[in-house]
């Protein structure tokens, strides 16, 4: 099989737009700290969350939002996904759902099955920062190229500005 890595960069490769990979320390992969270290701004990095219904169990979803800002989960997502009862999946749930570890979790390598959910606030960055399927790459595009992947959705109010 695959590694994660090569899948991403196949996938990245489909899509037919440019983008940048970047090695990174696996101990300066979340997010916070990695744009601390490497110089990149917090406003044009981007999370890919993975959330798990609790009622009923075994629905999830993966959402991409601005670093700076935080999924509504109990209101916007669970009401997309159609679930009495939404968290954010554990790291073992995430890792068994999407093959990745929290910190690189990528929207360019996720199960077609998986809906994949994209906060507006993320399409009006130039580029934006985004895991790279593991804990050593990030991945450098511009974020039209999400709008290129199978099932992905650009959504208004995906999240709500960390300010509030």
């Amino acid at each position: 099989m695959e590694d994660i890595e090569s899948r991403v960069r196949s996938g990245l490769d489909r899509t037919g737009f440019d983008y940048e990979v970047i090695d990174c320390d696996p101990e300066l992969a979340d997010t916070t700290v990695f744009c601390a270290h490497y110089g990149y701004p917090m406003e044009q990095s981007a999370n890919t969350i993975v959330v798990a219904s609790r009622k009923p169990e075994g629905r999830h979803a993966a959402c991409v939002v601005l670093a700076t800002d935080r999924l509504d989960v109990n209101k916007r997502v669970r009401h997309l996904l159609g679930v009495q009862k939404l968290s954010f999946a554990p790291s073992e749930v995430t890792a068994a759902v999407t093959g990745m570890l929290i910190g690189g979790v990528t929207p360019f390598a996720l199960p077609a099955d998986l809906p994949l959910w994209i906060d507006a606030g993320v399409m009006k960055c130039e580029w934006v920062i985004l895991g790279g399927g593991s804990r050593s790459m990030k991945i450098k595009a511009d974020p039209r190229v999400l709008q290129s992947l199978p099932g992905a959705e650009v959504i208004e109010g995906l999240a709500l500005s960390a300010a509030v």
